[in-house]
């Protein structure tokens, strides 16, 4: 197994700002299209007169899908061109989001929404990281903060056009948008961007199966790896299922127009988050210079310190408490994301860090998937104003088990990857 990144050549500065530019539209695209159907879930429940539980399960489906394939996606990105992986997966995924707005079954949701626009999208992440890094070798931060930075504004975007669209013109217009979109995007990608050549070097000999396996065999005796699993887990739970759950819940509770709904449920706590991620990654980069497990300190204490306002978004009785509630939840949901690279790579050698990411990632989202389908089934009787308190219970159990693992673990788990 070799972690080395292949030699290449330096690519002029306008083609690296290309690249980094269609790349940024192309995650932009990821977001939104992965989001589109929580804002217009309660369009889409009144019109075909799907069940809470059934709007979940389709929703849990797309995660289960995307854990189960991103780590398969990681090192298929080490051995094949990442320009075709890239511009493929956008293409396959930004056809299933199109094709989704003519589903009139769980059945259909499920195979389009699911599995198809979930596998497209397992795809990009781990290549398209990979291609920055290698391209902006000097300034790799920077271009991957960039990047990242697309995350928030497809979440966020998202929200406010698809309620607007779906409300105007009907939901199923909301899809055929950003469908329509993310082809067009994949035809200027395959045109602009050259193809890249995966060289023997990189290439592992061991056949893929194998390969992953052995990654699994060595974090799998890591017990500080195993707790930042199932922290990390417990995050993704948490948050799939407030990002399902969110916009009809405000919906619901405050009598508001879908777009304001999704608009509101994602600003406020993204652009608490987007401030966490800079202020945790400070935190941490200032105390892990004299002690790396703060890494994991941060961590556990965004989760713990984030819990109490996950119950305080469910109980408040009006709007403005309610998005001072979303805003503090995402600036300690910051604190978490801002290390969780950062954390992993302290604990694991730098040969197998791209793929031991790529396990601890499935591992994750395959734990955290169940969230919108569990309250989807407790809606119609406890409702979602129980069921999204509850999910701070799950964020303490998470700060738990990346707490112990920094008291327990970290010291031998350090010491051997060294």
């Amino acid at each position: 197994m070799v972690d080395s990144a292949p030699p290449i050549t330096r690519k002029p500065t306008g083609y690296r700002w290309e690249l980094l530019l269609l790349l940024w539209l192309a995650f932009f695209l990821n977001q939104a299209d992965r989001q589109i159907f929580s804002v217009v879930l309660p369009l889409i429940r009144d019109d075909l007169g799907l069940t809470d539980a059934e709007l979940g399960l389709i929703a849990s489906a797309l995660v289960w899908t995307y854990g189960l394939l991103v780590p398969i996606a990681g090192f298929i990105g080490d051995r094949f061109s990442r320009r075709n992986i890239l511009g493929f997966c956008l293409l396959f995924w930004s056809f299933a989001t199109l094709m989704t707005g003519f589903c009139s079954t769980v059945f259909q949701f499920i195979l389009l929404r699911g599995v198809a626009t979930g596998g497209g999208e397992a795809f990009y992440a781990p290549s398209a990281n990979a291609l920055l890094g290698e391209t902006y070798r000097e300034n790799r931060s920077f271009a991957l903060s960039i990047h990242q930075t697309a995350v928030y504004f497809g979440i966020i975007l998202s929200g406010l056009i698809a309620g607007y669209i779906g409300e105007r013109y009907g939901w199923q217009n909301a899809f055929y948008l950003f469908g329509s979109l993310g082809i067009v995007l994949a035809v200027v990608f395959f045109s602009r961007i050259p193809k890249d050549i995966a060289t023997p070097a990189t290439r592992s000999q061991q056949p893929l199966l194998a390969e992953i396996g052995e990654t699994a065999r060595i974090v799998i005796r890591k017990p500080t790896v195993i707790m930042l699993t199932l922290g990390f887990g417990c995050m993704v739970f948490v948050n799939v299922g407030y990002l399902t759950w969110m916009p009809s819940f405000l919906v619901d509770k405050f009598g508001m127009s879908l777009t304001d709904a999704g608009f509101s449920a994602l600003f406020y706590h993204h652009l608490g988050a987007f401030l966490g991620v800079l202020s945790g990654a400070k935190i941490a980069d200032h105390y892990a210079k004299t002690n790396p497990r703060s890494r994991l300190v941060v961590q556990a204490l965004g989760l713990l310190l984030g819990a109490p306002f996950i119950y305080w978004i469910s109980m408040s009785q009006t709007q403005i408490m309610t998005y001072i509630a979303l805003f503090l939840f995402g600036i300690f949901r910051g604190w978490y994301d801002s290390n969780i690279v950062a954390s992993l790579y302290e604990v694991v050698s730098p040969k197998i860090r791209s793929s031991a990411y790529g396990l601890v990632l499935a591992c994750a989202f395959l734990i955290g998937a169940s969230a919108p389908y569990l309250l989807g089934v407790l809606k119609p009787t406890l409702g979602l104003t129980a069921g999204l308190a509850s999910l701070s219970g799950v964020y303490v159990l998470g700060s738990l088990f990346i707490g112990s693992g920094a008291i327990w673990f970290f010291d031998k788990d350090r010491e051997l990857s060294v």
